[in-house]
């Protein structure tokens, strides 16, 4: 073995001590000597010994007593006893007190001797190299769970900051086609917050019928968007309500479900909104326009526009002159179930906009009242009925001067519905 080992010879004969020198200095290894057992402790309890050769009969203590002894202090170190042929009891006390490896007979052979000095430190060498490989392994182990500790925190910590983000992502995608659809409320009082109404009443009316939530959200986004088609129609067309439009203005009129998807072509993440708002004037007897679709044919956020906008509609004037009231329009559009509108949608908006006790709701805050942290329990809408800042919104402290300039300008005063 290529390794230097120490050990430690110990017996009370100087001529003995000389020999084990001679013979073990000649293997290669380091040599330590003691006369007794006392001293062979006190050199144990100094210097690191690898193997230790006691002579079993020394005065005071015996080589059975030291290599107990060793054994309770040193258990790693290597013990073999030197005893003659009359000491066997005593040579098997020793082994059952002292845990020896091996014994050999005095006068030794050396090769004897040298081969169970070697089994004893091969043995310690394999003993070592298993400690250290236990050891690294638990090391490793150990680093292997603090990985794994440090990388699920690094996950979490990485999934709740996308989820922030997406999050983020999705409120200023509604307030940017909120604000993109109230264009088309500046081009007349009748249009003013229809797109908003059409698009609520479509998402309660799609959640109810337990549709997908993805798919609710695009129903709501296309009820914002889907009269967009009606920018391109002129200020004469627009100014009167749909029972006045002779037969050029009708066509160019049914054109605006065409003119939407033209508009949004451009926009992939809006192309599932398309077909919505392509088919919301369809009618469920195939009477409709612009494609006559009829029944499941036409898409089913389609269906729920029709119903959605339908009622706003009948009530802001814009197929009649005459305004209807929420319960006569729920009257005129139940006597079009089944021709015009799909009648399980129909039954869906019918619960759902059946007449109820009033709720009790927070009262509005004039905008003296208004404080930094506060968020927009609904749309905050202008005096003229345009939209200025959607739901969700939370106020700074510059916004608030903003909003209070505002209502100086334009000598309105705007009642604002704030909650957590």
């Amino acid at each position: 073995m290529s390794q230097a080992w120490t050990i430690l010879c110990v017996d009370d004969e100087a001529n003995i001590l000389a020999a084990l020198k001679r013979v073990l200095r000649g293997a290669g290894h380091q040599v330590l000597t003691a006369p007794g057992g006392a001293e062979a402790l006190e050199i144990m309890g100094r210097l690191p010994v690898d193997l230790v050769i006691s002579d079993m009969r020394m005065p005071g203590m015996d080589g059975a007593q030291l290599l107990e002894a060793v054994r309770a202090r040193w258990p790693q170190a290597v013990r073999i006893l030197l005893t003659g042929h009359a000491d066997m009891a005593s040579t098997v006390a020793a082994i059952n007190r002292g845990q020896i490896l091996r014994y050999v007979h005095k006068p030794w052979d050396e090769t004897e001797l040298l081969g169970a000095v070697g089994e004893g430190l091969e043995r310690l060498s394999l003993q070592r190299e298993r400690d250290r490989l236990e050891a690294l392994t638990q090391h490793q182990n150990d680093e292997l769970k603090t990985l794994n500790s440090e990388l699920e925190s690094r996950v979490q910590a990485r999934t709740a900051e996308l989820a922030e983000a997406n999050e983020k992502l999705r409120r200023n995608y509604l307030k940017s086609i909120k604000v993109f659809s109230s264009l088309l409320e500046l081009r007349g009082a009748q249009f003013a917050g229809h797109g908003r109404r059409v698009a609520e009443m479509a998402r309660d009316i799609a959640r109810k019928m337990s549709l997908p939530e993805p798919e609710v959200l695009d129903i709501f986004v296309a009820g914002l968007l889907h009269d967009i088609g009606q920018i391109g129609l002129g200020d004469e067309i627009l100014g009167r309500p749909l029972a006045r439009y002779d037969d050029t203005e009708l066509s160019a009129y049914r054109r605006h479900p065409l003119l939407a998807e033209q508009s949004l072509m451009a926009l992939d993440d809006l192309q599932a909104l398309v077909p919505m708002i392509r088919s919301h004037h369809e009618r469920h007897d195939g009477t409709g326009f612009p494609d006559k679709l009829a029944g499941p044919s036409i898409p089913v956020g389609a269906r729920i526009l029709a119903v959605a906008d339908a009622f706003d509609d009948l009530q802001n004037g814009h197929l009649a002159d005459a305004r209807l009231n929420a319960l006569e329009a729920r009257t005129v559009m139940r006597r079009a179930r089944g021709s015009q509108f799909d009648p399980e949608v129909l039954d869906v908006f019918l619960h759902l906009t059946e007449p109820a006790a009033p709720a009790v709701r927070t009262p509005p805050l004039l905008t003296a009242a208004l404080e930094p942290g506060m968020v927009l329990s609904q749309d905050l809408i202008s005096g003229r009925g345009l939209l200025m800042l959607t739901a969700g919104h939370k106020l700074t402290a510059s916004l608030i001067a903003r909003i209070r300039e505002f209502e100086a300008r334009e000598g309105s005063v705007l009642e604002v519905h704030v909650g957590r």
